[in-house]
């Protein structure tokens, strides 16, 4: 029985686990993945933590902390441990300062963090990046107090006790030392990141030695290395099914239900933001509910069809307009599968309750997948890109429906729009300790308002009190989960979306429990939080203000 560990609650399907220190975390990711215990759908480990995902169907918090704590942790090697070789060409921007910090001479800190060897301890931030720990106990190196807008793709950098190598070109706050033409990043390879946790990388002097890993050198641009493809500007000439974008509106994606299943590689599962919406859509048309279909932010998107099909918008409230080809109009009802023809062009109107919508196709969108899904991943550049005027989408020819398609409209949602107060019910942790009793009270006592600096990633919420600290400073990087409320410096929480990132050193006070409603806060609407403790006390889920 082990006591050295403690536990939190970080939503109703996850638990965080604390440990001592990052070999204790490394440790018990290594257990945890051994003894695949029952219920357990994935794990995600970080500095001082792992982060457990698990199906409330099949196990709980209690039973997982008593089998955890029951686990045998004594420290073992990887099952299937990797060793990898980079070279570096050791001419970082940062590399004269790391070597003032730590009163050392440049010589020996490339030196040094050539001799050591260094073990991919958890994967975060980018699809591809390792946070690397070493056995030399200099390299203890802080953040840059101004992060890079841009730091290139290649580039060998440390910051705390880590050390990394960026796959693509992204803003960042590390201490840049060095650079490499090994490609971190690539889903032709197998597995897609050469960095995966229990990894050991050795590096080395590019000038003196070849590259020796599986991944070839590569000056791949920083969107061939996350993994984004564009979607296809022009349709096969074989396909007699097609969609092509006259009018995108503020966005229009491709969405499935994500990709979960790869967090050991740095990514999250992305997906529908309202998944509610388009499994409904698909249901209505008869596709099976993981089918891609097209998520429309705010509306203004309009469409055109090639072939003849069965159509269903779900989600957000706005008119639904179909023009056929000879001039007539009919406006299809939300929720309720639709014909559509040769020539036929849907446009979606402007959103009115909710912020976003489906249109499922039967037979599905037929775009090329990545990790096994057709979700764009705004943060990660994973997926196709945001569809723009002019794409076209090649559809799956429509058979007959393998499931029972409703023969009525499916039921109505209320949905909020602006000027309307929303009740979410959170689910306090797993760091609500990092805040003063005042600052909970703030929390679920007071309204707060979307803000216009929302998207796919998170929702920035404004209120009139900041969140009240009992402490300072930032995390140890820990896994994060769609729905939480995580709380920078200025105390304003910002609500995760689908594409937030996997892990993140600002402190998460509660997670909302309602995913699919909070995917359709408008900016401008007001929100009020309750635990479900409170939710008796809750006035109705929507009220009007007007």
């Amino acid at each position: 029985m082990t006591t050295d560990l403690t536990f939190h609650t970080a939503s109703r399907r996850h638990l965080l686990v604390e440990c001592a220190d990052l070999a204790a975390t490394m440790t018990l990711h290594q257990s945890l993945e051994t003894a695949d215990l029952p219920g357990v759908v994935e794990l995600i480990p970080a500095a001082r933590t792992v982060l457990i995902d698990f199906d409330p169907r099949r196990t709980g918090a209690g039973i997982l902390e008593r089998a955890i704590r029951g686990l045998d942790r004594t420290e073992s090697a990887w099952a299937a441990a990797r060793e990898v070789s980079i070279p570096v060409t050791y001419d970082g921007e940062d590399l004269a300062e790391v070597a003032e910090l730590l009163s050392v001479s440049p010589t020996e800190v490339i030196a040094r963090h050539q001799a050591a060897t260094w073990e991919v301890a958890f994967a975060g931030f980018a699809p591809g990046f390792g946070y690397l720990a070493g056995d030399d106990e200099l390299f203890d190196v802080p953040r840059r107090s101004s992060p890079r807008t841009r730091v290139p793709v290649g580039s060998v950098a440390l910051a705390g006790e880590f050390t990394g190598v960026y796959p693509r070109s992204s803003p960042g706050g590390w201490q840049l030392i060095g650079r490499t033409e090994v490609r971190l990043w690539d889903l032709d390879q197998q597995p897609p990141a050469l960095f995966v946790p229990g990894t050991i990388v050795k590096f080395t002097d590019a000038e003196r030695d070849s590259i020796s890993v599986g991944h070839e050198a590569a000056s791949a641009s920083a969107d061939e290395q996350a993994g984004a493809s564009a979607p296809a500007t022009e349709a096969s000439a074989s396909s007699a099914h097609t969609l092509e974008v006259l009018r995108p509106g503020l966005q229009l994606l491709v969405q499935d239900l994500g990709r979960p299943g790869f967090a050991s590689m740095g990514v999250s599962s992305a997906g529908a933001a309202d998944r509610t919406a388009l499994t409904t859509a698909n249901r209505l048309v008869g596709n099976a509910e993981d089918a891609a279909g097209l998520e429309s932010f705010g509306g203004g998107a309009r469409l055109r069809f090639t072939g003849e099909g069965v159509a269903a918008v779900a989600g957000a409230d706005g008119t639904i307009t179909v023009t056929a080809g000879d001039g007539r109009v009919y406006t299809p009802r939300l929720g309720e599968a639709f014909a559509v023809a040769d020539g036929d062009e849907l446009e979606l109107g402007t959103t009115t309750r909710g912020i976003h919508r489906y249109l499922a196709l039967r037979g599905g969108i037929d775009v090329t997948t990545a990790l096994d899904s057709a979700s764009a991943d705004t943060l990660a550049g994973l997926g196709p890109a945001a569809l723009g005027k002019g794409t076209t989408l090649d559809l799956h020819t429509p058979v007959a429906a393998p499931h029972l398609v409703d023969p009525v409209p499916a039921a109505a949602r209320d949905l909020p729009q602006p000027g309307q107060t929303v009740t979410l019910t959170v689910t306090l942790g797993p760091r609500e300790d990092w805040f003063t009793s005042a600052g909970i009270d703030t929390l679920l006592s007071q309204e707060w308002t979307v803000t216009h600096e929302s998207d796919r990633v998170g929702l920035r919420l404004s209120g009139e009190v900041p969140l009240e600290r009992a402490r300072t400073g930032e995390l140890p990087s820990e896994g994060a989960v769609t729905g939480a409320l995580q709380v920078p410096p200025n105390g304003q929480p910002v609500l995760f979306g689908p594409d937030h990132p996997l892990t993140g050193g600002y402190p998460i006070i509660a997670s909302v429990d309602d995913t699919d409603l909070a995917a359709q806060l408008a900016p401008g609407v007001t929100l009020r939080f309750t635990t479900s403790a409170r939710a008796h006390e809750a006035p109705r889920t929507h009220e009007n203000e007007s």
